[in-house]
């Protein structure tokens, strides 16, 4: 299991939160979804296996956020 945390702009508010961790928890290979308002940050625990760091990016970016 594999962790990242990236810092997404743009997100402000619940709507956001369960907007990111909606779409990134059902990625295959995603074990869990973590934002944080506060700091700002998206925390993922995943199979490096079965998704790549790129595709959470490409799917947070799908939610119209910017990850930095």
């Amino acid at each position: 299991m594999e962790q990242v945390t990236l810092k997404v702009n743009g997100m402000s508010c619940g709507h956001c939160v369960k907007a990111v961790e909606g779409s990134v928890g059902e990625l295959e290979g995603v074990n869990s979804v973590k934002v944080d308002l506060a700091s700002g940050t998206v925390a993922v625990e995943y199979k490096s296996e079965q998704v790549t760091v790129d595709k959470i990016k490409e799917t947070i970016d799908e939610e119209g956020y910017e990850v930095a």
